[in-house]
């Protein structure tokens, strides 16, 4: 452990490097993260801040704040190989819904290590080689275009099961970019099955796709709100690793 480490506790450094992974987080998916009190989950994140280690930024009214992690925090937490994630207002929606759901789906698949696509991409830069992303087609240099996903879920033994691969979708894309994805995460070998969280309005135009590009048992959709919010139910558990299972939706 570096000197830097000693001087934070472990439950400060785990939030850390989960913050890391992640790119942005709120208190409210740190709160579902951690099992505990959103005011709990507010007061750790500010004594951060305090010390220096994360930033905070106030982007959209009536939405949470977005944490993300600063230099001084990156080498506190010993992550390598990634830098501070940048936060704007266009990015912000979709920077909360990730981190939400990728605090509900630990919850909800506790074999399962949950990897955000900042991690992913550092993995497969290292490896040289695609672990959980589809291949969209060849870039000008012949290079393999890449379509990575959102979230990863990695199984506790990666060399006996296959990853799954987690789309939050929270706006509609055009319906060819959107019928390229599908077709490429239907190709794709490297991954169990992908699973769709969408957004009410995304949910037909996301079903056309699926079935335009027979990706129907390869993808599983699932309504994002059936994931919660704060103090709600847990969600029914969808079964990624069998996308033509019942939790299919069809509009």
């Amino acid at each position: 452990m570096s000197l830097a480490n000693t001087e934070h506790s472990p439950e400060r450094l785990a939030m850390l490097r989960w913050a890391v992974g992640l790119g942005a987080i709120t208190a409210e998916a740190l709160a579902h993260h951690e099992q505990r009190t959103l005011a709990s989950a507010r007061g750790r994140l500010r004594a951060a801040e305090r010390a220096g280690l994360l930033a905070r930024r106030q982007l959209l009214a009536d939405a949470p704040a977005l944490y993300t992690v600063t230099r001084a925090g990156i080498s506190a937490s010993s992550v390598r190989g990634l830098e501070p994630c940048r936060v704007s207002v266009a990015n912000a929606p979709h920077a909360i819904a990730c981190a939400w759901v990728a605090a509900a789906l630990e919850q909800a698949y506790p074999e399962h290590r949950v990897m955000g696509e900042r991690e992913l991409r550092r993995e497969e830069r290292e490896h040289g080689a695609s672990l959980a992303s589809a291949r969209l087609g060849d870039g000008p240099a012949g290079a393999p275009l890449l379509h990575r996903p959102d979230l990863v879920l990695w199984p506790e033994n990666p060399k006996e099961r296959l990853p799954v691969a987690v789309e939050v979708e929270l706006t509609v894309k055009a319906p060819r970019r959107l019928q390229e994805i599908c077709r490429a995460w239907a190709r794709c070998r490297c991954v169990a099955g992908t699973l769709y969280l969408a957004s009410a309005e995304v949910h037909r135009p996301l079903t056309r796709a699926i079935d335009a590009a027979d990706a129907g048992e390869r993808i599983v959709l699932v309504a994002l709100d059936s994931l919660g919010r704060g103090d709600q139910p847990a969600p029914t558990r969808p079964d990624p690793t069998t996308p033509d299972s019942t939790v299919t939706t069809r509009a």
